[in-house]
């Protein structure tokens, strides 16, 4: 996001699905007063980290389509993410 400050409009457009800017939406509507700030900080969050992991998505697409191999700081979890799915697939969860 650009140097603008976040709003309810922002986060729910950044989010990126539909059941997530859901998700926000509901909590934000439902929060008391004096819940509002911090449960727009936490999806505030969010956002930003949502935003910046399609930036480093996009970084990494690029430098692929260049032919340059990742840098150091880039990590591929592909096994661990197929090791956790398996292991959630076999409790029935997924």
């Amino acid at each position: 996001m650009s140097d603008q400050p976040w709003t309810i409009t922002s986060i729910r457009d950044a989010l990126g699905t539909p059941a997530l800017a859901q998700r926000f939406l509901a909590e934000i509507n439902r929060a008391p007063a004096h819940e509002l700030l911090a449960v727009f900080a936490k999806w505030e969050r969010i956002a930003k980290d949502v935003v910046a992991a399609i930036d480093r998505g996009r970084g990494i697409a690029a430098a692929e389509a260049r032919g340059d191999e990742p840098s150091d700081h880039w990590v591929d979890a592909t096994d661990r993410i197929l090791t956790d799915a398996e292991r959630i697939r076999t409790r029935g969860a997924a």
